[in-house]
């Protein structure tokens, strides 16, 4: 049995809750938060304190608060030499204090309190700076879900990286097309199949293979009709410079088709 106390009451850290509470080879041992109102709802199922000083012994100390948090949370701990992680995507393990042992517990997911999570589809990608640590996050992460990770910095921060393009920068762009949907009365619901099967298809095939659209085809009427069409600066803007990236991937692609015509 792996015990934990968990600190913060967040998104990642209330979902983690949840999926910890469940698992049974964990026990929540205590939860921290600077106020209590966002986790009394929890007294009846955990030990639950605002009182730092207080915190009880536990093989894993999880930071799931915010990365400009973590350096000074880390140092307000009272103890020493115990395994203490954040769940950061961008935040290097060095910036927990040196006083303890230092890791990452990052599960690679978007959190929003309001939607239920299944953490058994949810990659764990984990990370320690002392060897023999990463066998009680490997089995930490087991605990929750099989697809676990063992990872270096470099990696994990280019996952992050790449995350925000397929999560914060593709939800922009729906909004971006609910907004042109809404300015002729369409409806966006229209598209949604059709963000479905998008996603779907990476599933199977490289982005690569899975682009098609009027950049790929170098449909350079329907791209002046489109930029024609657009009413914001802004929508335009993105339009040109995503065209743009796309017909340079697949350059080669044009050079090709020219060919064989």
């Amino acid at each position: 049995m792996i015990s934990i106390v968990l600190l913060g009451a967040g998104n990642v850290a209330s979902h983690l809750y949840k999926a910890f509470h469940k698992a049974e080879d964990v026990t929540i041992k205590q939860w921290y938060n600077r106020t209590l109102e966002p986790i009394e709802g929890y007294n009846n199922e955990v030990s639950i304190t605002n009182d730092i000083s207080q915190l009880v012994e536990a093989d894993i100390y999880i930071l799931a608060v915010s990365d400009d948090a973590i350096a000074q949370l880390s140092k307000e701990l009272p103890f020493e030499n115990r395994l203490v992680v954040h769940t950061s995507g961008s935040t290097s393990a060095y910036d927990i204090d040196k006083k303890n042992r230092r890791g990452v517990f990052y599960p690679l997911q978007t959190f929003s309190k309001s939607t239920d999570i299944d953490f058994s589809t949810i990659p764990i990608c984990y990370e320690a700076l002392i060897r023999t640590d990463y066998s009680i996050l490997k089995a930490l992460s087991k605990t929750i879900t099989n697809k676990t990770h063992k990872i270096n910095t470099d990696q994990r921060q280019a996952l992050h990286l790449a995350a925000v393009f397929v999560n914060n920068f593709t939800n922009q762009l729906y909004r971006v097309a609910h907004e042109i949907t809404e300015s002729q009365g369409a409806e966006f619901d229209i598209l949604k199949p059709l963000i479905l099967e998008t996603a779907n298809k990476v599933q199977e095939l490289s982005p690569y293979l899975a682009q098609t659209g009027p950049a790929l085809r170098n449909d350079k009427k329907t791209i002046k009709r489109h930029l024609k069409q657009l009413e914001k600066e802004e929508h335009k803007a993105i339009y040109e410079l995503l065209t743009k990236s796309i017909k340079k991937t697949h350059s080669v692609s044009f050079k090709h088709k020219k060919k064989k015509d």
